[in-house]
Parts: C-alpha cells; sequence; structure tokens
C-alpha cells in the first residue's frame, strides 16, 4: 500500500479516538457509531439478503442514514473489529455503489479501500501509543487488553515489533493528543 493512503487511514483512526473522546480500551465501537448517528444492526434483525454468506458486514447509506450490518455469527471480538472496519469506510469516505433499485448505496468492494479499513479499525481498537505505554507486544496481550481477536492481534503484534524497533512514539501532534487522552487509564491501567 501507499504511504500515503496508510498515513491517512491511521490519521483518520486517531481522529476518531480524539472526536469521540476516547480515553480507554477496548474501545467502544458502539459508542462511536452512535454518537456518529451511525446505526449498527446485526445481521439476524436485517434483510437476509444484505450480505453475502461470505461477508463480515457492510456499510449502507439509505435515505442520507448511515446503516452498519454485521455477521451476528461471528464472535464478539471478530464483529468488534468489522464495524471499526466499516466506520473505517464511512470516515475515510470511500466510494459508494449502488447495488439495487431501493434508493441504497454500498460502500464499493476493491482491495486498496478494504486495506485502508483494516489499518483504520486496527489503529482505532489498538493504538499503538497505548500499547507501547502500556508495554504490550504480544499477541495474546493485545488480545485481551483490546478485546480483539487472536488474528488481529498477531496482525497488530507484529507491527508493533517494527515501530518498537524505529522507536518513534508521540512524534505526530495527532498521536500525542491520542496519548494524553488515554493518560488516566494508563496511569490505573493493571495487568
Amino acid at each position: 500500500m501507499i504511504y500515503g493512503k496508510y498515513k491517512n487511514a491511521r490519521n483518520a483512526a486517531w481522529q476518531c479516538l480524539i472526536d469521540y473522546n476516547v480515553k480507554s480500551l477496548p474501545v467502544s465501537v458502539l459508542s462511536i457509531a452512535k454518537s456518529a448517528g451511525i446505526k449498527v444492526i446485526k445481521s439476524s434483525k436485517a434483510r437476509k439478503d444484505l450480505l453475502s454468506p461470505n461477508e463480515s458486514g457492510i456499510s449502507i447509506l439509505m435515505d442520507k442514514q448511515w446503516y452498519i450490518v454485521y455477521n451476528d455469527k461471528s464472535t464478539r471480538q471478530r464483529n468488534r473489529f468489522t464495524v471499526a472496519h466499516e466506520l473505517g469506510h464511512i470516515f475515510l469516505g470511500h466510494e459508494l455503489e449502488k447495488r439495487n433499485q431501493m434508493k441504497q448505496a454500498f460502500i464499493k468492494s476493491e482491495s486498496n479501500a478494504e486495506q485502508q479499513a483494516n489499518i483504520f479499525a486496527s489503529r482505532l481498537l489498538a493504538p499503538a501509543c497505548v500499547l507501547w505505554a502500556l508495554g504490550l507486544k504480544n499477541s495474546d496481550e493485545i488480545a485481551s487488553v483490546c478485546d480483539i481477536s487472536q488474528t488481529a492481534a498477531k496482525f497488530r503484534a507484529e507491527r508493533m515489533k517494527t515501530l518498537y524497533k524505529r522507536n518513534r512514539f508521540l512524534i505526530a501532534p495527532l498521536e500525542r493528543e491520542v496519548y494524553n487522552n488515554f493518560k488516566t487509564f494508563l496511569q490505573n491501567f493493571n495487568i
């Protein structure tokens, strides 16, 4: 992925944490969605044809209202990531496509947008500066503290290895602001 697109997704996650006043882990994606006016719906409560069998979630814009539908047969941790991923599509302004005649527009699925939404979700649910401040390095710790799946935690732990080697935390103003928002949580945290 082009660094600029990675940076935009990362910065958007930081801005989301700041805008929605997130101060502790695990991040409540449902609180963010509610504050943003986005309705989150379980697939079992939605039209059966909205999600394909292989889809974890989808973002829908209908009559100027955003909806996120997620596959509630998945684990809680997977669903949290899915909702964060769909928030990423919405907040990053990914292109819409019409799939039917019902005034519904869906986020267009393409690999670059999917990568950006994954970056957004992982940085939203497991912000590097907070993991660093807590000294979290392995996937078990990250999964437990951030309430994400082992799969997501392994990807995040791998990225954290690179960040620990560079030792360049709190360089960006947005990252410093995220860190400052988490200060009370960091001071009171016990593993």
